[in-house]
């Protein structure tokens, strides 16, 4: 992301896992550290993806480490796919690696959002998260975990109103018996082409 970015390679169960961390610029007051996870892994998704790399900047900009890393099977991570049952396993072990203590966020694009739902409800009763950020959540491929009720003041789900991936109505179906609120962005569709700008500064809304 910048010349400051660091490579790391964490332990996993899978074996090793590639992952880059982005910290914020001296002199910004340090809030913690946001673990971010990428699309589906047998689609091209990468933790170089552009929507995880806005993320990313978005963290990092309202004062949070920012760490992308590749799931199993993906780039220089070791294993391969699980269907979101190792993946959240990667995650969990990624937060336990970068972040074992303090405050910790979790944000996730399309399957990375499943996977995200996965751990924070696994994470939750030992582990409550400062925010949880849901992009095109992968509602109409997987099955989606309901959150923590109270959880809720802590998430924001935003999803584009076009999505040709994951339909808006299946994002809704899920949010709907949890009265979760969802952030539509018109006329977005599931990559947000020209729309990074926007969504990046609704993350940084939700983390102010």
């Amino acid at each position: 992301m910048n010349v400051n970015t660091q490579r790391l390679s964490l332990a996993g169960a899978a074996g090793a896992i590639e992952a880059l961390r982005d910290d914020p610029p001296a002199g910004v007051v340090h809030r913690g550290t946001a673990v971010i996870a990428h699309p589906h892994p047998l689609f091209g998704g990468t933790m170089q993806n552009k929507v995880v790399q806005t993320l990313a900047r978005a963290f990092v900009q309202g004062g949070w480490s920012a760490v992308r890393f590749n799931f199993r099977g993906v780039g220089a991570s070791a294993g391969t796919y699980d269907d979101g049952r190792g993946e959240a396993l990667d995650l969990q072990e990624v937060i336990q690696a970068v972040a074992p203590e303090g405050a910790l966020s979790i944000a996730g694009f399309s399957f990375g959002a499943f996977v995200a739902c996965r751990a924070t409800v696994a994470l939750w009763p030992t582990r409550p998260l400062e925010r949880l950020v849901l992009v095109g959540t992968a509602a109409s491929r997987f099955d989606v975990p309901p959150l923590p009720a109270e959880a809720q003041e802590h998430i924001l789900v935003i999803h584009g109103e076009q999505d040709e991936t994951v339909p808006l109505t299946a994002v809704l179906d899920w949010a709907r018996p949890q009265t979760l609120p969802v952030t539509v962005i018109p006329a977005g569709e599931h990559f947000f082409h020209g729309q990074l700008p926007l969504l990046k500064s609704l993350v940084l809304r939700h983390l102010r």
